[in-house]
């Protein structure tokens, strides 16, 4: 094969909004946990669409990529 390098697989949809709430969302851990990422300014980044909070699907797509370690030591 002449091209080895893959381009990342998505693991969530990126032209959705996901809500804390939503299973989907239950990759990144508890609703509590992202809340308190939030504050800390930490995890995926948000927008707030009036009181709610959301997370657009291509933020998400990007930070689990950017969490990805490779064992082998290569570059992600």
């Amino acid at each position: 094969m002449a091209n080895d390098q893959q381009t990342p697989k998505h693991i969530l949809e990126d032209d959705r909004i996901f809500f804390p709430e939503d299973p989907e969302m239950r990759l990144f851990g508890s609703i509590e946990k992202l809340a308190q990422w939030r504050h800390r300014n930490r995890g995926p980044a948000f927008i707030r669409i009036g009181r709610r909070i959301g997370y657009h699907g291509t933020d998400l797509n990007a930070y689990l990529n950017a969490q990805r370690t490779d064992p082998n030591g290569e570059a992600a």
